[in-house]
């Protein structure tokens, strides 16, 4: 029963995190579909300016994306689809056959000029509303691609002036791609000390599960950029931000490297001769690294307590002749791992390749 309502705690402690990084967006699509919606009739004298509100929360979006583009397939995709729907229902009438005329032919062209899943869906989705709602409505399609614009226009404002922040983004991603290396790395030095291939294992599938997390937190630097770019609220934390976007790609390669390391480390437990105990403290002291290296960029520091901890470590990675092979394999993707930290500290790839001892001949 405690179990049970740990995991639920868990669970909605999870779920309450994730709102407070989607409160803003709610906020944003919220406050700007009314504004939106207020301009259009108010100002500009439209009736039913659907197109306005639905553009707020197309170029706000919950999800993580390229928010410039999409708002300019939005106001493309209104046009080309009401344009195509105007054009067909005054000259075929509007009804079954006539509708799936109208979404094959505006999909089509949609597809010819643009492959974009956005663009298509937006002139298909325009198309059929004025094939089959609005078939005798006064509006034209000009009004239509001007209620589109003010809502895109709306959206990027809403963003400017509301803005989420781009480093709480960028760090929660961030933590659970060094949370995913620190713990593969620790797995994989408690199989050596315990000499069990099933905790290897274990190491092995806890960093092959980390291609998604990689993929979110490459996403979510994007998004963090292009937050940084259209609100002058966050243009002071440039050079953060920076620092992960240093990070980014080195920390990808670390994963990639502990994959090999922990599939070596599963092969070297089946050789007459496993590998020594001293592997396994430098692999957590690397896994120590990654968290230290987490937790500055996590408040905004240089890294510079990451950066000597590794320093310090890569000082010992000297291969030994004494080993078997799967262990001599697994030294060298450690040293590897200790470069490509390095690097996400920030040192560039002669300096710290520098750090370690050379390998002999």
């Amino acid at each position: 029963m405690t179990r049970v309502g740990t995991k639920l705690g868990d669970h909605m402690r999870g779920r309450v995190g994730t709102f407070g990084l989607m409160a803003p967006a709610i906020a944003q699509s919220s406050v700007g579909a009314g504004v939106a919606w207020l301009v259009a009739t108010q100002l500009l004298g439209h009736v039913r300016p659907f197109f306005a509100p639905i553009a707020v929360l197309i170029s706000v979006g919950i999800g993580l994306g390229q928010r410039l583009r999409r708002v300019a397939e939005l106001v493309v995709g209104v046009s080309l689809g009401v344009g195509v729907g105007d054009l067909l229902v005054a000259w075929i009438g509007s009804g079954p056959w006539q509708i799936a005329l109208v979404v094959a032919l505006a999909m089509t062209t949609a597809v010819l000029l643009d492959s974009g899943a956005l663009f298509v869906a937006q002139v298909a989705s325009s198309a059929v509303l004025v094939a089959a709602v609005l078939p005798g409505d006064d509006m034209g399609g000009l009004d239509r691609m001007v209620d589109a614009l003010v809502g895109g226009a709306v959206g990027l404002a809403a963003v400017a002036l509301m803005p989420a922040s781009p480093l709480a983004l960028a760090a929660k991603h961030a933590s659970g791609v060094l949370d995913a290396l620190s713990t593969a790395l620790e797995q994989a030095a408690e199989a050596i000390e315990k000499r069990d291939a099933d905790l290897a294992a274990e190491a092995l599938e806890e960093a092959r599960g980390t291609q998604a997390v990689v993929a979110e937190f490459e996403q979510a630097l994007e998004t963090s950029k292009e937050i940084i770019l259209i609100s002058p609220m966050h243009w002071h934390r440039r050079a953060v931000l920076a620092r992960y976007e240093t990070a980014a790609e080195p920390v990808d390669h670390a994963l990639r490297n502990a994959r090999v390391l922990a599939r070596r480390t599963i092969a070297a437990l089946g050789e007459p001769q496993p590998p020594p105990a001293s592997l396994a403290e430098s692999m957590r002291e690397v896994s120590e690294a990654a968290l230290l290296l987490q937790l500055e960029l996590g408040a905004g520091r240089e890294p510079v307590l990451a950066r000597q901890a590794l320093l310090a470590v890569a000082t010992r990675q000297r291969p030994d002749d004494g080993v078997g092979f799967s262990s001599a394999v697994i030294v060298a993707q450690l040293r590897s791992i200790v470069v490509d930290l390095l690097r996400a500290t920030g040192s560039d790839q002669e300096e710290s390749s520098a750090a370690l001892p050379p390998v002999a001949g």
